[in-house]
């Protein structure tokens, strides 16, 4: 066995409390082989990876007991098995980086922002191979990106990490891992921020590399899809400790523990499932709606109606900052959305998605082009004409905790709204319906008087949700709202997203990458590429029969649990 962990505890002192993050932890990953550890955030997933590594921080953690076994490579080729837990920080500072390498979940925090990525990647090597020439070393780090297929490896190698894309700074990031040839690699949720198609030349790249050099490979992800692509083994941990493990095979098929098959039933495609499940017994029973899906309207004209849409960035250059060219970030698009449907906007970062839906509410003004709502064209309104519409056009945004005030209550937040659009005649109206609103989305009314940074990432995003629904709107746009989200809230979201498309009505424009939860949630589906609508009809007809090429490469993409 390449590493062996042996009933390792790691606790955190939090002022006066101590937290334990890994309690009794114990799993072996052999030569080559992939071994993911899986788990929804705070189960203790990336504090064991950083504690067998040992970059946890002295002063508020601690090992009470456990072993970090690891054979340890010298450059001779003998091999040492030593205990990480009680090496001298010299000692650990030759293995880190040079026999044990990791990737951190946000390149762009990871990559000094003010160095070129190859003066990091040949720091890191001339580190720990001190007699290897400047020369030698960039040379090196240029095999290195060309083998993590980053084009023009010569040319980009003097680029800073800011002119890069996530996936390409990703890709740096791998590379500077594996330049020393580790024998194992930590990758902490490696693909969680990326597109699918980005992700899943991510997945192949490391899939690559480990085939090529025998690199074993520490995976920590939430995603089961991913896990499917990538495992050989796996672990389930919650709350500190590992609740089931076994191979690839074993726990998808067969899994044991009752959180492991809450994980895997949380999964799009089972949730799907069940939505088609309780479609079809309620169809049967000649029920008029079904529990999830409301009957399609009849409207004689679409709630939303958009008629080539167009949004032009200017390129200026030159003294006088003369416009010389546009960004044709939205180009020409024309949808229509019926009342009470959802259609989901389906693209990769950058092609427009989130432009158009800014564009929609007027916070983005379009360059041309039409937007109707309820048959009013409303891109020539006045600020002051627009503020009826604003109380029916809500959005929820992608991030909570950048949305939300950290200075106001939750109560603030939601009776200010109210109080601007005249809804309830005092501030004692206007909390009772802001408590009846966090019901709804399953928060405790008493909640009203926390801050946003008391809540957890589901919590924010529910608030939010209650911050929209507050002025009783027809339409909402959801912008990436689930994709920070693990997989059990994220199911939780959606559901409660189609209660309340049922009870009120409610039209939705879903924005989102991930084409597993557009075939739960949608209606209809378009897809969007390089600013325009490639794509679009029925969500089953489109992911069972797609067109477009771009759209069969997002469906090829997408990780499922495949067995």
């Amino acid at each position: 066995m390449l590493l062996e962990v042996e009933n390792l505890k790691t606790y955190l002192s939090v002022d006066s409390d101590t937290v334990k993050a890994v309690d009794d932890v114990s799993f072996h990953i052999g030569r080559g082989e992939t071994f993911c550890l899986v788990g929804e955030s705070g189960s203790g997933k990336s504090v064991t990876a950083l504690s067998v590594i040992q970059l946890m921080p002295a002063g508020i953690s601690a090992h009470p007991s456990g072993k970090i076994l690891f054979d340890y490579r010298h450059a001779s080729g003998m091999i040492e098995r030593v205990d990480m837990l009680r090496l001298p920080e010299a000692r650990k500072r030759e293995i880190r980086g040079a026999r044990i390498s990791m990737i951190f979940q946000e390149p762009m925090t990871s990559l000094n922002p003010v160095f070129t990525i190859g003066d990091q990647i040949i720091e890191s090597l001339r580190l720990h191979r001190p007699d290897m020439s400047q020369s030698q070393a960039r040379a090196r780090v240029i095999e290195v990106l060309e083998q993590v297929q980053i084009p023009n490896a010569e040319q980009r190698i003097d680029e800073y990490p800011h002119r890069l894309s996530g996936g390409q700074r990703q890709r740096v990031m791998i590379a500077m891992a594996m330049a020393c040839e580790p024998d194992l690699l930590i990758a902490d949720e490696p693909t969680t921020a990326l597109d699918v198609t980005v992700q899943a030349e991510i997945l192949r790249l490391m899939k690559d590399l480990q085939a090529r050099r025998g690199t074993s490979i520490l995976f920590i992800t939430h995603d089961f899809g991913v896990v499917s692509r990538m495992a050989d083994r796996l672990a389930v941990m919650r709350l500190g400790k590992i609740v089931e493990t076994g191979t690839l095979e074993q726990v998808l098929k067969d899994p044991k523990h009752p959180y492991t098959k809450q994980l895997l039933a949380a999964l799009p495609e089972n949730l799907k499932k069940s939505r088609a499940a309780r479609s079809s017994v309620q169809a049967t029973a000649v029920q008029t709606s079904s529990a999830d899906i409301p009957a399609r309207p009849m409207a004689s004209t679409p709630l939303l109606d958009l008629s080539c849409l167009q949004i032009y960035f200017p390129i200026r250059k030159g003294l006088l900052r003369r416009t010389v060219g546009h960004i044709k970030a939205v180009d020409g698009v024309t949808l229509q959305i019926p009342t009470g449907q959802i259609l989901a906007l389906v693209g990769e970062s950058g092609c427009g998605k989130t432009t158009l839906g800014r564009a929609i509410l007027r916070l983005i003004e379009p360059t041309g082009g039409k937007v109707s709502y309820e048959g009013q064209e409303i891109t020539s309104l006045s600020r002051a004409q627009m503020k009826p519409f604003r109380r029916r056009m809500q959005i929820i945004f992608q991030d909570p905790m950048s949305s939300l005030n950290p200075r106001l209550t939750i109560a603030a937040t939601l009776t200010e709204p109210m109080a601007v659009h005249g809804i309830g005649d005092s501030r004692e109206e206007r909390l009772e319906i802001a408590r009846q609103v966090l019901q709804r989305v399953q928060l405790d009314p008493n909640y009203l008087w926390r801050y946003p940074h008391e809540f957890s990432g589901g919590q924010r995003q529910r608030i939010c949700i209650a911050r929209a629904m507050v002025l009783d709107p027809g339409f909402i746009i959801c912008d990436e709202v689930t994709s920070s989200l693990d997989v059990s809230v994220q199911a939780e979201i959606l559901k409660m997203l189609l209660d309340l498309r049922r009870e009120r009505r409610l039209t939705l424009l879903f924005i989102t990458h991930d084409i597993g939860v557009v075939e739960y949630i949608s209606d209809e589906i378009a897809v969007m590429y390089d600013g325009q609508i490639v794509e679009h009809g029925p969500t089953q007809r489109v992911c069972d029969a797609p067109t477009h090429p771009y759209t069969k490469k997002l469906l090829a993409a997408v990780p499922r649990v495949r067995l």
